[in-house]
């Protein structure tokens, strides 16, 4: 029998879905909502979503599970009146310097504040101004624009595991912020980026670097270069209208407007794409060889390879040591194209443009400096590029292609896929497996692990040897996969992991997107991207061939391309600071420690704190006592956590720590 909702007096057949909300979304219907989101929980705090059903009253639509034959009104006079009320509450607590917000355009605030016609807020401004946060390269927060929907905690804590972000207080002194207030810089964050694409306002986005790339494009004694990494070109016709339902690939056009800014040349990280490939490839042919360091786990994302550091450092001798592609490119731009292009070294300024706001990150790590010299010097994401495309008054949609410098801007399609989820995989079975055609066109070879699952799995046959690997994305499943691994309840031989949901192209610099068909499209531009070059195995590259031959020691492995294109990884720690509760240090007090990480809070170790606290109180140990909230122990998965001493506690409970205190007081 079909199941039917009458909204708005239209009969509306469903099937699957979750709620009443997806419903009406499908009848064609936008209902405003901040914290809904189809890749997170439903949480169900802004209220925006509240319908009139018959016979039942006024519900939110994004919790209610549908029941066929319900009557359904989105748009009553009261609903749209509650509606006002809201969003004039939440702008009475909001930093409302909309024409400085970075985010002007694509907030949902501002937007539906329109919608609503707001056309006064009748509530008393509140809002405390704040110091921003601008304690990482990545990301930027300011507090005065949060509007408390959670959609970065919920984000950070479901898809990436990480829980950088959390809700402190409680009632009107309710924040959201890194554990203890700290800035995000002193938390676990992995700059992926994901919340600040998931903000609906401007309280988490990527800082911007496009006033420094202007002031030296504007110094004439340097040479600006730049480089765009594969998912650039299926998203940025978005921002100007260009992509219609199957998306719109803008590389050539890119190039013009860059020319037209005044860079000098105008390369494309699909090239050292190719040559992360061609490395990579290598890498896991010697270590299948030596059956050594195996699963391989690519390292080209910034976000993963900084988790791997943090949460699981006995795995980082399994990360390539090849560069990242912006990583090589940084590398060739700083150390070979001088004397390619004959221009001074320290005349020449490095620009990448990317997809993700890890990238910024990234290019700041000492491990990929020379000599203490960084070689990208700016980078900037999809959306910064689209800003300076406007603020340089360029009709971008109106704009002839052109090409791209050599020799960094000719590429395989291998190089072109890097921005999909699976692209690094199937680029290197391209490289290392390239007689297996099967009949089959080379651009389609291994399109088995293609998909949109954010766990893969696809075993191939090379020389007798049947491979195992793993296609990933989203931190949370792979910090699954690298459980199941330490358990040996799963072994690999390969492993691509990328933060973000459906690789490059759903990265937080990109232009935002709501719907994940969007994403899709993107993926869709770059497979067919792919089909229409000529080459599409990363080893066929003439342009990389002569690289090695002229600079790299003409071989892949060789010493000098160690020395260009590879790197190393090494344990961080996540925390970097703790809170005194109690000092009596200097007389030689036992150390308490009660871990603080946002796992162990979940767990109750607040709780704990405070029961300590009081015990050491009503014991006369006090002056006996050094207490402390410790960032992070580093136990996450058997919280809460206590360390008394050298001792920690695991699944710690009242009695336990209090037996511990008194053994080592005693």
């Amino acid at each position: 029998m079909e199941k039917y909702l009458i909204i708005n007096g239209v009969k509306i057949f469903f099937e699957n879905e979750k709620n009443i909300l997806e419903i009406i979304q499908k009848a064609k219907i936008e209902l405003p909502t901040f914290c809904y989101h189809s890749e997170l929980s439903t949480y169900g705090s802004c209220r925006l979503c509240m319908v009139e059903v018959e016979g039942t009253g006024i519900i939110p639509a994004c919790s209610t599970p549908a029941t066929s034959g319900m009557v359904v009104s989105t748009n009553t006079e009261k609903i749209i009146s509650m509606r006002k009320i809201i969003v004039e509450l939440l702008l009475a607590n909001h930093d409302r310097e909309c024409t400085t917000c970075q985010k002007s355009q694509s907030c949902k605030l501002q937007t539906l504040a329109r919608r609503l016609g707001i056309e006064n807020v009748r509530f008393k401004n509140v809002v405390h101004k704040t110091d921003r946060d601008l304690s990482t390269y990545a990301l930027v927060r300011e507090q005065d624009k949060c509007i408390l929907c959670g959609d970065c905690v919920r984000f950070c804590d479901e898809v990436q595991s990480i829980g950088a972000l959390g809700f402190v207080n409680r009632g009107s002194k309710s924040v959201v912020c890194p554990n203890f207030g700290k800035d995000l810089e002193l938390s676990e964050c992995v700059y992926c980026g994901q919340c600040s694409r998931v903000c609906p306002t401007g309280a988490i986005i990527p800082r911007s670097e496009v006033k420094d790339v202007w002031k030296a494009l504007s110094n004439k004694n340097k040479k600006v270069v730049v480089a765009i990494a594969p998912a650039v070109r299926a998203a940025i016709g978005e921002v100007f209208g260009l992509a219609k339902e199957n998306g719109t690939e803008a590389a050539g056009k890119i190039v013009t407007a860059l020319k037209m800014m005044g860079f000098y040349k105008v390369f494309d990280v699909s090239f050292t794409a190719d040559m992360t490939i061609v490395e990579e490839a290598n890498e896991f042919l010697e270590r299948i060889k030596e059956n050594n360091n195996l699963p391989l786990f690519t390292s080209c994302c910034p976000a993963w390879v900084k988790f791997v550091e943090q949460y699981y450092p006995e795995f980082i001798k399994s990360l390539s040591t090849c560069r990242s592609p912006q990583g090589m490119y940084g590398s060739i731009a700083k150390r070979i194209m001088p004397k390619i292009l004959g221009v001074n070294k320290e005349d020449l300024v490095v620009v990448s443009i990317m997809p993700c706001t890890a990238k910024k990150y990234e290019a700041r790590r000492k491990e990929l400096a020379n000599n203490g010299e960084i070689d990208i010097d700016y980078v900037i994401t999809t959306q910064e590029l689209a800003m300076m495309i406007e603020e340089a008054g360029l009709r971008f949609q109106d704009l002839d292609a052109y090409a791209f410098d050599m020799p960094l801007g000719f590429k395989t399609g291998a190089g072109i896929i890097f921005g999909n989820s699976g692209g690094v995989t199937e680029a290197v079975l391209r490289n290392v497996a390239s007689g297996m055609t099967d009949g089959q066109d080379e651009s389609e070879q291994f399109s088995f692990v293609r998909g949109e699952d954010g766990r893969r799995e696809a075993k191939i046959n090379l020389s007798g040897r049947e491979l195992k690997i793993a296609i990933i994305y989203g931190l949370k499943n792979a910090r699954q996969v690298l459980r199941e691994l330490k358990a040996e309840k799963r072994k690999y031989d390969f492993i691509e992991v990328m933060a973000c949901p459906g690789g490059c192209v759903g990265g937080a610099g990109q232009p935002i997107y709501n719907d994940l068909s969007t994403r899709k499209n993107r993926a869709k531009v770059l497979y067919e991207n792919d089909k229409t070059l000529e080459l599409h195995k990363p080893q066929d590259n003439p342009y990389v061939q002569k690289l090695y031959n002229d600079y790299l020691g003409n071989a892949p492995g060789s010493t000098k391309a160690h020395e260009y294109l590879h790197t190393h990884y090494k344990y961080r720690k996540r925390y970097k600071e703790s809170v005194v509760i109690s000092d009596n240090s200097s007389n030689g007090g036992v150390d308490i420690k009660v871990c603080f990480g946002n796992h162990c809070m979940k767990k109750g170790s607040k709780e704990i704190l405070k029961h300590i606290v009081d015990y050491v109180g009503n014991k006369n140990y006090k002056d006996k006592v050094n207490i402390s909230a410790s960032i992070c122990l580093e136990k996450c998965f058997s919280a809460p956590n206590v360390k008394v001493s050298n001792t920690t506690i695991s699944k710690a409970s009242d009695k336990s720590v209090e037996e511990a205190i008194d053994k080592e007081i005693k």
